[in-house]
C-alpha cells in the first residue's frame, strides 16, 4: 500500500520540493494546483482510506483521537518525511523547524483541521501548533521538509 501511495504522491512531492512554506500564498498555490476534490487527490484519498482499512496505514496509537504511521522517511530533494495521520480531536503540540505541508481529507462529519476545511494547510518555518480536527474525522498527510519536527510545549 505505501508504495502505491508514494507513487501517487510523486507529482506532489516534486511540486513541494520547489515550494517554500514561508512563501505568502503557498497554501493557495497547493489548493489551486492539487485541489482536494480533483481526480488526482481523490485517488490519493482512496489509497489512504484503503491503507487505513487494511491497517497498512495509521496502525499506531497516538492517543484517543489519533492514529498514525510513516509513509516515507526521506523523499525528494528536500528529504521530506511523510506521515499518515487519522484524527478526530487534538494531537500532540509540535514545532516545524523547516515548515509543514498538510493535505487533509474529510472522512466523516464536517471536519476542520485547525479551523480549516479539507484541503491544504501550510505552516512556515519555526511555527508551532496543537493540530486539532473538530466536527468529524480526517485523514491527513504531513509533509515535513528535512523530516524536521519537534514535539513538546510551545517554545517561549
Amino acid at each position: 500500500m505505501t508504495n502505491s501511495l508514494q507513487d501517487a504522491l510523486a507529482p506532489v512531492i516534486d511540486f513541494l520540493d520547489g515550494l517554500d512554506p514561508s512563501e505568502p500564498g503557498a497554501q493557495e498555490q497547493l489548493n489551486e494546483r492539487f485541489p482536494v476534490d480533483g481526480a488526482a487527490m481523490q485517488a490519493i484519498a482512496a489509497l489512504f482510506a484503503s491503507g487505513v482499512a487494511d491497517k497498512s496505514l495509521c496502525d499506531r496509537d497516538g492517543g484517543p483521537d489519533v492514529s498514525y504511521s510513516r509513509v516515507a522517511k526521506s523523499v525528494g530533494k528536500s528529504a521530506m518525511s511523510i506521515d499518515a495521520v487519522r484524527m478526530q480531536g487534538p494531537g500532540p503540540g509540535h514545532a516545524h523547524p523547516n515548515g509543514e505541508f498538510d493535505l487533509c481529507f474529510a472522512v466523516s462529519g464536517s471536519p476542520r483541521f485547525d479551523g480549516k476545511p479539507a484541503g491544504w494547510t501550510v505552516y512556515g518555518p519555526n511555527s508551532w501548533h496543537v493540530p486539532t480536527v473538530a466536527d468529524g474525522t480526517m485523514n491527513i498527510l504531513y509533509f515535513l521538509p528535512g523530516g524536521a519536527i519537534q514535539f513538546g510545549p510551545k517554545p517561549e
